[in-house]
């Protein structure tokens, strides 16, 4: 195990050019998005993209911490409006997306975001210095199995969400971005209570826990160039 995870470091230091030498910065992470990447209702240290980069660094890796541009609520057009106004400079070594379920909830038709999420998987890729396997896009999670759905059509926004992951699937793969579905650990919360937040709507840190750690690999993969 010790000498994969050496081979993991140096693959990534070599990819990542003078990430190893001295007094040089530390590559940097970019994470996109809306309330599941802000982490509402945990602790700062339990977003998943604080718990990625947390597990990289235990197994050698330097690297900053994740820049964050997201609120709670934002949909795919605020999200790029505040890109506008924030303007990151790139090139990141890593940059994730995670955004859309604001544009399902407030019921706007999928072909009118659908363009919007491209257009979002574009600026990413760019964010990356134009290395799309550098960019990870995370399916929405289904809020419809949550306490605070009670009372909803759940079948209904369980479809919304899967034609609304698929869309964002087929954008990120056609970018050349890698894709992470996280969907399927969110519909766990049904039946367990501690995947989700005092709220009963968002993930807890354990559930964010479980993102991160089915990220781990992909990010390995991307910050290796591989």
């Amino acid at each position: 195990m010790k000498v994969w995870r050496l081979a993991v470091t140096l693959l990534c230091a070599c990819a990542l050019g003078c990430e190893g030498e001295p007094g040089a910065p530390a590559p940097r992470v970019l994470s996109l998005g809306d309330s599941y990447t802000i982490g509402e209702g945990v602790g700062a240290a339990e977003r998943w993209s604080v718990q990625l980069v947390d597990r990289l660094r235990a197994e050698g890796l330097r690297l900053a911490d994740p820049e964050l541009i997201a609120r709670t609520g934002w949909t795919t057009d605020e999200l790029a409006r505040a890109l506008e106004r924030a303007r990151p400079a790139g090139p990141y070594a890593l940059v994730t997306l995670c955004v859309g379920v604001n544009d399902q909830f407030r019921g706007r038709p999928l072909d009118e975001t659908r363009p919007r999420l491209a257009a979002l998987v574009a600026r990413a890729v760019g964010l990356a210095g134009d290395r799309p396997g550098r960019v990870l896009v995370l399916s929405v999670p289904d809020w419809g199995v949550t306490p605070f759905a009670a009372g909803r059509d759940r079948a209904a926004i369980a479809r919304e969400i899967d034609a609304l992951n698929a869309a964002a699937r087929e954008e990120a793969e056609r970018a050349g971005a890698r894709w992470l579905d996280v969907t399927a650990t969110s519909r766990r919360a049904a039946e367990e209570p501690a995947l989700l937040a005092p709220d009963g709507l968002h993930p807890s840190g354990e559930m964010y826990a479980r993102w991160a750690e089915a990220a781990l690999p992909l990010a390995r993969a991307a910050l290796s160039g591989r």
